[in-house]
């Protein structure tokens, strides 16, 4: 099952159109995206029955961040080990685990203003926790995601740097450094949901192309170790990692510009198309 958000309400996506859960159901479904997930089993019965024919198109329609309003944002650091090398940084023994406050979360298409001239990419596959998680083992974590979708981790490193304790939840939450989408995929969807190819590019300069399977921590073993510290709940996200490729590894290091479009993908989900603007002066 493929879920979006199409003008602030719940759709359901089949072959290249969208179905309305709330009017299609008559009602007993919610048109909220965030309530699908007190939902989910009931949502998934009822659109394995759904058909292209009663899709209306897409055309027009504004394609929000599929998950609103979660109660908790999870990111992991080091979570690749390309990236941890070049970054400077041993593989980890444990989660490296941050938040990411829900202000930031945006849209697959929405435009993001850069608040200076350090803000970098981190393209990353984002799992939707889809029922109350505690203390899961890692054998049954997949059983507690709802789905997976795109995410960039966007970080204005300035502010990371600027103390001598990693500022990381300050430097990846200001308005827009959140964008997801375009849609939920519930993992029966993959025919390999632990290898699936990610990456990031602005126009034909590729910034990164890694898979999930190169992850220190997979998905399973993430839902296990946050469920041990922390109750996760019905949509809640999780930012997995990024892998190798960030601009501020580069040498010289090469930073989002205002006018260019950020592309993010992962295989089987869809991509993100930020365009990115630069933040207007006071007068």
């Amino acid at each position: 099952m493929r879920v979006a958000t199409l003008n602030g309400r719940l759709n359901v996506l089949v072959g290249g159109g969208a179905v309305d859960v709330h009017e299609a159901s008559g009602g007993r479904l919610p048109a909220d995206p965030d309530r699908a997930f007190e939902h989910w089993d009931r949502l998934r019965d009822w659109a394995a029955d759904l058909t292209p024919e009663q899709a209306t198109p897409l055309n027009g329609q504004r394609v929000g961040p599929p998950v609103s309003r979660p109660r908790q944002v999870f990111a992991v650091g080091a979570n690749y080990r390309d990236h941890a090398a070049e970054a400077g940084l041993d593989v980890p023994d444990d989660p490296v685990v941050f938040g990411k406050f829900a202000s930031c979360l945006t849209g697959p298409y929405d435009p993001v203003t850069l608040p200076s001239q350090a803000v970098d990419w981190e393209v990353e596959l984002v799992v939707v926790v889809g029922r109350r998680a505690e203390r899961a083992t890692a054998e049954d974590g997949w059983s507690y995601v709802a789905g997976l979708t795109v995410g960039q981790d966007l970080s204005e490193r300035t502010v990371q740097f600027s103390s001598p304790v990693l500022q990381l939840s300050l430097a990846k939450s200001s308005p827009g450094f959140g964008p997801i989408g375009p849609a939920i995929v519930t993992p029966d969807d993959f025919d390999d949901p632990d290898d699936l190819r990610l990456g990031c590019s602005i126009g034909d300069e590729v910034l990164q192309d890694g898979r999930s399977s190169d992850l220190v921590f997979a998905v399973p073993e993430l839902v296990a170790r946050l469920s041990a510290y922390c109750t996760l709940l019905p949509g809640d996200l999780i930012f997995t990692g990024t892998p190798t490729g960030v601009g501020a590894a580069r040498r010289p290091p090469r930073f989002l510009r205002p006018g260019e479009t950020l592309v993010s993908w992962v295989e089987g989900i869809g991509e993100l198309r930020n365009p990115l603007i630069a933040r207007e002066s006071a007068s």
